[in-house]
C-alpha cells in the first residue's frame, strides 16, 4: 500500500479535485471561505491532532475519488480503521458539518444566480415561468381560454412530517443564522471592518454549529413536527407567496401591473399531514389534531396582524386629496358604534386618514379573531370584505396604486391561507377503519383504537367550526383497495356525530401494483354512492385521488412502477373526463428518486393528457420542505416554475406530444415493463431476502435515529419486507450508496428492448421516459460501486451481491448511452457540480459508517445475546446524519 501523501502532493490533489469542478468562482470562494472557518474551529475546539486527521481523510478520499485506483482507495480505508472509536466520532461530525457548510454555500450560489437574472428580463433561463407558460398557451388556445384556465390554476404542495430530515432543528437555526451572515459578507466593502466583522460572526456561528450535538436525543413529538414546518411559514412562505403573485402579475401587465387590478389569482394552497396522519403513527391522536390546527390557525392570524398594521400605518392617505368612499364610510361607522373607545383612540392617532383608521380597526379585529375577543371574524370571507372594501374605495379616489399594491398583498394571503393556514389532511389505513366498523356493527365493547377513530371525526367537526370547511375535511384513505373502503369512512362519521358529521372530502390512496390497475373501476363504483354523489354536487363535481409513488416502487420496481403511474392516471383521467368530472391527482412523491423524487417540474410536462388540467397538488417532506420553500428567493422560483408546468402541461402541444409518444412506444413500454419486473423479482423474492437487506444496510440502526415521531415499520420483522415503510427501504440503500430502489431493473428493462437507435429517439420524443431516464442518471451518479461493494460484502451472499452489482453496471452503460458522452450527467452540468463537489467527503462518512457497520455485524454474528456497543451505535448514526446531508435527497 502506497504511502501517505506529502505536502506538495497534497497540494496537488486538491487543486486538480478543485479545478475539475467547474465550480463558479463565487461559490468557490464562500466553500473556500466557510471550509477555513471550520478548519479554524477544529484547531481551536476540536481535541489535539483533531485538524490534521480530518485533513488526511479528506485528501485520501479525494484522491481515491479522483484517480479511481483500488490502491487509492484503500489507503483512504485504511485512515478510517485506523482512528479510535472517539477520533473517528470527531471526524464524523467536522465532515457533517462540513456538508452543511457547503449545501449552504450551494444555496447561496442559487440565490446569487436568481437575483442576477432577475435583474435580465427576457433571458431564455425564463422559459419555464409562468409568464412564459401563459404566453404559450394565448398562441394555442387564444386569450379568453388561456385567462380561464390562469384563474383556474392551483398549485399545492402538502408538508409531511415523513422522517428524512436528520437535521435537528438547532442546526437548521445555526446554518439559517449563517446564511444570513453570508449574505451581509456579500455586502460588506473588501478587507473594511464590515467584513471583519461578519467573518468574526461566521466563525463564531461555525464554532456553534460545532458544539451543537447533531444526533436528537429523542425522537420529536408530532406537535414537534408542527412546529417546525409552522418556521417555514414564518421565515418565508407568508411573504413569499404574494410576491410570486406580485412578480408573475408584473410580467404579465408590464407597466400597468400595481396600477389596474391583478390578473394573477391566489393560486397557492398549502396542505399539511403533520398532526393528521396518523397511518401508522399511533402518537398522532385527536387532541394532536385539534392541536396542530389551533398552532396553524394561531401563526396565520399573528401574520396577518403584523401585515395589516404595517401597511395601515402606512397608508397616511389625508381625506382631502383621497375621499373615502360611501362603503368605507359606513364600514368605520359600524366599528364606531362596536368599539367606541377604540375607535376614538384610532381616530386620535390617525386623523383624517380614513382608509389608515379602517385598517388598524381590522388590526384590532383580527386580534381578536386570534385571542377569541368580542370583535373576531366569524370567517376569512369577512376580512375579505373589508380589504376589498379598502380597495375600492382607494381605487376610487385615484390611489389605485395603493389599491392594487399593499392592499392587495393583505388580500392575496387571506386568499391563500384563510384563517387556517393549512389545509390539515387526515390520514389512516383503510384496515383500521375496518376493524372499528366490525366492532361497532357488534355493538359490544369498543377498543381504545376504535374509540380514537371517532375521536378523529369529532376533531374534524370541531376544526371546521372553528377555522372554516378549508381548515379540516379532507380524508385519505391508504390502501384504498375497493370501493367500500372509502364508504367506510362515512359510516365511521355518522357513527360518531349522527347528522352533525363534518363536511369530508374522502380520498382513496393506490399504493400498490394491483390498487393502481384496479383504480378506474373502484372510482366508478365510488361516484355512485349517495354521500359522494352529494358532497361532489356542492364542489361542482370535483374529486380528489391520490397516488402512491413509494409503495408501488418498493412493490415492482421504480421502472414499472412508473409505467404502471403513468397508465393509471391515463385511465383515471379519461374515465374523469368522459364523466364531467373535474379531477385533481395528488401525487404521493418523496424526495428520493425511489419515491418519486426529482425536478417536479418536467415530471409534471410527462403526465399523461387531461391528467392535470391546471392542478397539481403533492407531498412535499422532510429534507425537501427545507431545501424547496427554506429561502425566500429558491422558494419563489420554485413554485414559479412548478406553477408553469401545470398550467402548460394542458397545452394542446404537450398534451398531443405525450399521448402521441405513449402510442408510438407502446411496445417499447410492454418489453421494458416485463423484463425489468422480472429482474426485480429475481432480487427481492430471492430466499433470504429480507434479512440480508437488513444485513447489508444499516436498516435496523436508521430505526434508531431520532429523525420523526413514526416507527419505522408497521410492526412486522425484517423476516418480511411487505409492511416495511418505502422511506427506510430507500433511506437504508441510500446510506450503502448503492441507491437500488431509484434505478434497479432499468438496464435490464433497456436491454430487452436492445434497439439503442429506437431507445434513443425515445428518449427524445418520450417524456415518460426522459424524465425516468434523466432520474436514474441522478441516482447512480450518488452510487459509488467500491463502497456499494463493502457493504454487499456484509451479507455473505455472492449470488445476491453480484445480482445488484451486474445491473448496476447494466444499468449506468445504458444511460451513458442515451444521455450521450462519456460520463453520468454530463448533459446535465450544474447537477454533475453538486455530486462531483460532495462524493469524496460522502466517501469518508461511508468508510467511518462501513467500519461501524462491521464491528457492529460481526459483534452479532459472535454472540447474539451481547449489548450493542454504545460508541459504535453513535459512530454509525453520526455517520448517517453525514451521509444523509451530503447526498441531500435521501427520502
Amino acid at each position: 500500500m502506497s504511502p501517505e501523501l506529502t505536502n506538495t502532493e497534497a497540494i496537488r490533489v486538491i487543486t486538480r479535485f478543485e479545478a475539475s469542478d467547474g465550480i463558479p468562482e463565487a461559490m468557490r470562494a464562500d466553500v473556500r471561505m466557510l471550509g477555513g472557518l471550520l478548519g479554524q474551529v477544529l484547531r481551536e475546539s476540536g481535541t489535539p491532532g483533531l485538524f490534521e486527521d480530518v485533513e488526511r481523510l479528506r485528501l485520501a478520499t479525494i484522491q481515491a475519488f479522483d484517480e479511481e485506483t483500488d490502491d487509492a482507495f484503500q489507503r483512504a480505508a485504511a485512515i478510517a480503521e485506523s482512528f479510535t472509536i472517539e477520533r473517528a466520532d470527531e471526524v464524523a461530525r467536522a465532515f457533517t458539518c462540513y456538508f452543511h457548510l457547503v449545501n449552504l454555500a450551494e444555496e447561496h450560489q442559487r440565490v446569487r444566480v436568481l437575483r442576477e437574472r432577475a435583474g435580465q428580463p427576457g433571458r431564455e433561463d425564463a422559459v419555464d415561468t409562468v409568464a412564459t407558460a401563459y404566453a404559450q398557451l394565448r398562441r394555442e388556445v387564444g386569450d379568453d381560454e388561456a385567462r380561464r384556465r390562469l384563474n383556474g390554476l392551483r398549485f399545492q404542495p402538502v408538508f409531511t412530517a415523513h422522517p428524512t430530515e436528520a437535521r435537528r432543528r438547532a442546526v437548521s437555526s445555526s446554518i439559517r443564522r449563517l446564511s444570513e451572515l453570508l449574505t451581509q459578507h456579500d455586502a460588506a466593502s473588501a478587507d473594511g471592518s464590515e467584513e471583519r466583522r461578519a467573518l468574526r460572526r461566521m466563525l463564531e456561528e461555525v464554532d456553534t454549529l460545532w458544539r451543537t450535538a447533531p444526533l436528537r436525543q429523542q425522537k420529536p413529538t408530532p406537535t414537534d413536527e408542527v412546529r417546525t414546518v409552522m418556521g417555514v411559514f414564518d421565515e418565508t412562505l407568508f411573504t413569499t407567496v404574494p410576491h410570486v403573485y406580485r412578480r408573475i402579475d408584473d410580467a404579465l401587465q408590464g407597466d400597468a401591473a400595481g396600477s389596474v387590478a391583478p390578473v394573477v389569482p391566489a393560486f397557492v394552497r398549502i396542505g399539511s399531514w403533520v398532526g393528521g396522519d396518523r397511518d401508522g403513527n399511533p402518537f398522532v391522536t385527536a387532541s394532536v389534531t385539534r392541536e396542530a390546527a389551533a398552532i396553524a390557525s394561531d401563526h396565520v392570524l399573528r401574520g396577518l396582524e403584523r401585515a395589516i398594521e404595517r401597511i395601515g400605518r402606512t397608508l397616511t392617505l389625508d381625506a382631502d386629496d383621497t375621499p373615502p368612499s360611501a362603503e368605507l364610510v359606513e364600514r368605520w361607522e359600524s366599528f364606531v358604534e362596536a368599539a367606541p373607545e377604540l375607535a376614538g383612540e384610532i381616530a386620535a392617532r390617525s386623523p383624517e386618514e380614513p382608509h389608515r383608521q379602517v385598517l388598524l380597526f381590522l388590526v384590532h379585529r383580527v386580534h381578536a379573531t386570534r385571542t377569541g375577543g368580542d370583535d373576531a371574524y366569524a370567517a376569512p370571507e369577512e376580512l375579505l370584505a373589508d380589504l376589498r372594501t379598502v380597495q375600492d374605495s382607494l381605487v376610487a379616489a385615484g390611489a389605485a396604486r395603493h389599491g392594487f399594491g399593499g392592499i392587495q398583498h393583505l388580500i392575496w394571503q387571506v386568499e391563500t391561507y384563510g384563517f387556517h393556514l393549512t389545509e390539515l389532511e387526515v390520514r389512516q389505513h383503510s384496515k383500521v377503519h375496518a376493524q372499528a366498523l366490525a366492532e361497532l356493527d357488534a355493538g359490544g365493547e369498543r377498543s381504545a383504537q376504535t374509540d380514537e377513530v371517532l375521536e378523529v371525526f369529532r376533531a374534524i367537526a370541531d376544526i371546521q367550526r372553528r377555522y372554516g370547511l378549508r381548515a379540516a375535511g379532507r380524508y385519505v384513505v391508504s390502501f384504498t383497495q375497493s370501493a367500500q373502503d372509502l364508504r367506510n369512512v362515512y359510516r365511521l362519521a355518522t357513527y360518531a356525530l349522527g347528522d352533525d358529521a363534518p363536511v369530508l372530502d374522502v380520498v382513496p390512496l393506490f399504493e400498490t401494483f394491483a390498487d393502481l390497475q384496479a383504480a378506474p373501476g373502484i372510482l366508478a363504483e365510488t361516484v355512485t354512492f349517495p354521500e359522494v354523489a352529494a358532497r361532489m354536487a356542492q364542489t361542482g363535481n370535483r374529486l380528489e385521488v391520490m397516488l402512491g409513488y413509494s409503495d408501488s416502487s418498493k412493490d415492482v420496481g421504480p421502472v414499472a412502477a412508473n409505467l404502471a403511474l403513468y397508465e393509471a392516471q391515463r385511465l383515471i383521467a379519461q374515465w374523469a373526463q368522459e364523466s364531467g368530472i373535474e379531477l385533481t391527482l395528488f401525487h404521493g412523491r418523496g424526495g428520493a428518486l425511489g419515491r418519486g423524487g426529482g425536478p417536479a417540474n418536467s415530471a409534471i410536462l410527462a403526465q399523461p393528457p387531461h391528467s392535470v388540467d391546471g392542478r397539481f397538488k403533492l407531498t412535499e417532506q422532510g429534507e425537501v420542505i427545507f431545501a424547496r420553500y427554506g429561502e425566500p428567493a429558491i422558494a419563489m422560483r420554485h413554485i414559479d416554475q412548478v406553477a408553469a408546468a401545470t398550467l402548460l402541461a394542458s397545452s394542446p402541444t404537450v398534451e398531443e406530444r405525450n399521448s402521441g409518444a405513449a402510442e408510438r412506444f407502446a411496445e417499447v413500454a410492454r418489453v421494458m415493463d416485463a423484463a425489468s419486473r422480472d429482474r426485480f423479482f429475481s432480487l427481492v423474492g430471492a430466499p433470504g431476502f429480507a434479512p440480508w437487506f437488513a444485513t447489508v444496510t444499516p436498516l435496523e440502526e436508521i430505526g434508531l435515529l431520532a429523525l420523526g415521531s413514526r416507527p419505522a415499520r408497521r410492526g412486522l420483522s425484517v423476516e418480511s419486507l411487505e409492511d416495511l415503510r418505502a422511506i427506510p427501504w430507500v433511506f437504508a440503500w441510500t446510506q450503502a450508496r448503492i441507491n437500488l430502489a431509484g434505478w434497479f431493473g432499468l438496464g435490464t428493462a433497456l436491454d430487452a428492448v436492445g434497439d439503442e437507435a429506437l431507445l434513443r429517439q425515445a428518449y427524445q420524443e418520450w417524456p415518460l421516459l426522459h424524465t425516468l431516464v434523466d432520474n436514474v442518471a441522478m441516482s447512480l451518479a450518488k452510487t459509488d460501486e467500491r463502497i456499494a461493494r463493502q457493504y454487499l460484502a456484509l451479507g455473505d451472499r455472492d449470488d445476491l451481491a453480484q445480482l445488484v452489482l451486474d445491473e448496476l453496471e447494466l444499468t449506468r452503460s445504458w444511460v451513458i448511452r442515451l444521455t450521450g458522452g462519456d460520463r453520468l450527467l454530463e448533459n446535465k452540468p450544474v447537477l454533475q457540480r453538486a455530486v462531483q463537489l460532495r462524493s469524496p467527503y460522502v466517501d469518508a462518512l461511508s468508510l467511518l459508517q462501513l467500519r461501524a457497520l462491521r464491528a457492529l455485524r460481526q459483534a452479532d454474528a459472535a454472540d447474539q445475546d451481547l449489548p450493542t456497543d454504545p460508541e459504535l451505535q453513535r459512530l454509525l448514526l453520526l455517520s448517517v446524519s453525514g451521509v444523509a446531508a451530503g447526498l441531500q435527497n435521501t427520502g
